[in-house]
């Protein structure tokens, strides 16, 4: 286990960064022009980094970010197809 002391105005500053990196990656899944695969790979660089951003802030904040295991599977579910 690693740990990483941060100052108030770090931790405001990574959050910040993780939250739009966050709203990157759900505006690339909903783009259906992206290939399958590609978006099997966002989707694990997505779990990533939301359990990143889940230590950086509080529930509330963070259950914007909760993708349901039905949107998720569609993906995988499609592959298959």
């Amino acid at each position: 286990m690693l740990g990483m002391m941060l100052t108030n105005k770090e931790s405001k500053e990574m959050e910040y960064l993780l939250k739009r990196e966050l709203e990157e990656l759900l505006l690339d899944l909903s783009d259906s022009r992206i290939d399958n695969l590609v978006k099997q790979a966002m989707e694990e660089r997505y779990q990533m980094i939301f359990k990143l951003y889940k230590r950086f802030t509080s529930q509330k904040e963070y259950l914007k970010y909760v993708r349901t295991k039905q949107f998720t599977n569609k993906y995988k579910e499609s592959k298959t197809d």
